[in-house]
């Protein structure tokens, strides 16, 4: 495996020495990586290699070992929420989305998150509130045409539009309007095709915008397609980081995931 990659100027994200222990089960240990701006780096390996777990542990969701820089900043201890105001943002393996609101609502309430009217500025002054309303809803609209969310969608609730494009609003959803590193978990479960294609192009948008986006994925074609470096996790460890091309033909990769059952 190859070291981290010495960078000019520091990486979006780094992950050095991740450890995460539930009970007598080590779920990572000593995971490392960088991911930058504009850059795709995907994670894969088999069920129950830690995959999830890393994305858990940079955003400081479950205890763990080791330390987590953003944009230099170590940020070990600072509360999920607070990371995702900073713009480390993630999505989930199961859709997550207020299912009484409709799309185009459920953008609003993302972009919501990033500017809030306080409970003293809605009573001295709700039309601040309204005005402000008023804006999301615009802005949601415009985010929502914006990654090909069509427009025949964002009146219905989420659960009522195509699986397809509910793993693409999911993303979408969380990119919102201040993410600055996103972490996708498994976003190709349950699509193929038209669909797959989609959500490649959505990948390398948010690449094109600039973003650091983490992917986890078992669809090897798509991640071969679209990452830009590869980390290979096997039982909590790191087995392979670096080219996707040369990992892929790592002889220990090909054993224990590309090769394997999965």
């Amino acid at each position: 495996m190859s070291a981290i990659d010495s960078h000019p100027h520091p990486p979006a994200l780094k992950a050095a020495d991740l450890g995460v222990r539930y009970g007598s089960l080590q779920a990572l240990d000593g995971v490392s990586w960088t991911v930058d701006d504009g850059e795709i780096l995907g994670i894969i390996g088999p069920n129950g290699a830690g995959k999830s777990s890393s994305f858990a542990a940079v955003t400081n969701a479950v205890r763990r070992t080791g330390r987590v820089d953003l944009y230099g900043d170590r940020v070990d201890g600072v509360p999920t929420h607070r990371l995702a105001r900073r713009g480390l943002r993630r999505t989930f393996q199961q859709n997550s989305f207020f299912g009484g609101l409709s799309v185009r609502d459920n953008a609003v309430a993302a972009l919501a998150v990033e500017e809030g009217v306080s409970l003293g500025g809605s009573l001295c002054a709700p039309w601040r509130e309204i005005a402000q309303r008023r804006r999301h809803r615009a802005a949601a609209t415009r985010l929502l045409a914006e990654f090909g969310i069509p427009a025949k969608y964002h009146g219905l609730p989420p659960d009522n539009i195509p699986h397809g494009v509910q793993r693409c609003l999911s993303i979408v959803l969380a990119y919102g309007a201040g993410a600055r590193v996103l972490l996708v978990d498994e976003p190709a479960a349950g699509i193929g095709g038209e669909d797959l294609a989609r959500l490649a192009e959505l990948l390398r948008e948010l690449r094109g915008r600039g973003l650091a986006v983490l992917l986890i994925e078992h669809h090897m074609d798509l991640v071969m397609e679209i990452v830009d470096r590869l980390l290979v996790i096997d039982r909590g460890r790191p087995l392979a980081y670096g080219d996707p091309s040369e990992v892929q033909r790592d002889p220990a990769v090909l054993e224990a995931y590309l090769g394997g059952s999965g």
